[in-house]
């Protein structure tokens, strides 16, 4: 990896983009600091202090934003609300026809979905903007937090607006930095600044681990959670390279006095076809419940049984609930996301077959075979690897904001590898030079 952005910083047009991709970051981790107007930043800070470490039903929406959501901050959506807007649009692509019509017109039909993610995108943000408003105000947003109701002090209807229309915005100019990395610079913009809000969290949540810890000063237990990093890093990468090649084979076609086809490729079909999308879906499915007592208030014995079940991370129903819900989304994802019959006839009508499989829906049947059982260990260690900071906080009480959490993880691990992959293909091009030497 460092050997290839090394001689990427020697190729003038790759130095160019690396370095407009740094300095969006930069304006990127700018604006997690920044407060918004009506906020007293003053309360901020002392109740993020208090909440260091229990974050609750928050968390996963805060390490999205890079810490930017506690803080209240100009970016505090982050790029959440266009996570959500991206995998909304495509799972309506499998149930409304005129969407499943714009994916398969190519450039024009994508540039077509790409604009309603956008406008899904802005509403989505209005939407969760309101409610940290209104949580914020009523002071459940650092519960147990004592100055938690005086973290807004103007309740009048025009600060709040004005503080939704702010992080709205701030979401809308998250969404141009990425597209602007995506254009001009290095990779996938929203997966750079992804990977970046991530990251962010690292420093202080490793360092929180040492001060907290007892033996040697902490420094053990340091050792510990970086030793299990590094395992898990070199697991997910495995996992994540892993693929099964299905051999395609093409047939010579003559069209006038040429002859087309007669190569041999693969389909690659990866142990982890799903990507990072079941976790997400499972925890936010996961945090409905736990919102739902949080903003009633009640303490009814439903609601008690939820807080003691569903909320708490240590608890067995959640832990047994949140794998089942992450295997049960990696193959209804898988399932949406590729479909064997259209494979099928895509290789039929261009001549490809697989060796020793008929054509049509053998083919259909014979894929959906191998990515049921390729699905199988994909999910499992999905679950398994999101479990890894229910496991640490049972085993050697890390706080919640365990570094090396399966769905950081996750993120970084794929977005990194999917960056370097985009470097060393540019390089290729670029040094690529032929017979003609």
């Amino acid at each position: 990896m460092l050997t290839a952005f090394a001689r990427a910083f020697k190729t003038p047009d790759l130095r160019k983009k690396l370095l407009f991709t740094l300095g969006i970051i930069v304006v990127y981790r700018l604006g997690t600091h920044i407060p918004i107007p009506g906020v007293d930043y003053k309360n901020v800070q002392e109740c993020v202090d208090q909440a260091s470490g229990n974050q609750g039903i928050f968390g996963l929406v805060n390490m999205f934003s890079g810490g930017a959501l506690l803080q209240i901050t100009v970016f505090a959506l982050g790029i959440m609300p266009y996570i959500t807007a991206s995998i909304i649009l495509q799972l309506l692509t499998v149930v409304i026809p005129r969407l499943e019509a714009l994916k398969k017109e190519g450039q024009a039909g994508t540039a077509k979905i790409t604009q309603y993610t956008r406008y899904l995108t802005i509403a989505l943000a209005i939407l969760q903007g309101t409610g940290l408003v209104a949580t914020a105000r009523s002071g459940a947003l650092f519960s147990g937090c004592t100055v938690a109701g005086q973290i807004v002090p103007d309740q009048a209807i025009f600060t709040t607006i004005v503080m939704v229309i702010t992080m709205t915005a701030g979401t809308a100019t998250v969404m141009w930095l990425g597209e602007l990395i995506t254009d001009r610079g290095v990779g996938n913009g929203m997966s750079i600044l992804m990977f970046i809000s991530i990251a962010a969290t690292f420093p202080s949540a490793l360092w929180a681990i040492k001060q907290e810890g007892t033996l040697a000063d902490g420094w053990i237990e340091f050792g510990i959670v970086m030793l299990v990093g590094f395992v898990m890093v070199g697991l997910v990468v495995f996992v994540e390279q892993a693929q099964r090649r299905i051999p395609v084979q093409y047939a010579k076609r003559m069209i006038g006095r040429r002859s087309y086809g007669g190569t041999s490729t693969y389909i690659p079909l990866k142990v982890n076809q799903a990507g990072i999308i079941p976790v997400i879906f499972a925890s936010s499915l996961l945090y409905i419940p736990a919102l739902i007592v949080q903003f009633s208030g009640s303490q009814a014995g439903w609601a008690v049984w939820i807080q003691k079940n569903l909320a708490d991370p240590e608890a067995a129903p959640h832990v047994a609930l949140y794998f089942l819900l992450i295997v049960f989304f990696a193959f209804f994802y898988v399932a949406i996301s590729f479909n064997p019959e259209e494979v099928a006839d895509n290789m039929k009508k261009y001549g490809g077959f697989i060796p020793g499989i008929r054509a049509g829906r053998p083919t259909a049947e014979y894929l959906s075979y191998v990515l049921n059982r390729i699905t199988w260990p994909g999910s499992l260690y999905l679950g398994l690897i999101s479990l890894v900071p229910t496991m640490a906080l049972a085993g050697f009480g890390a706080n919640q904001n365990f570094p090396f959490g399966g769905t950081s993880i996750l993120i970084i691990v794929g977005v990194g590898l999917e960056t370097v992959k985009q470097i060393e293909s540019q390089l290729q091009q670029r040094n690529y030079e032929g017979f003609l030497r």
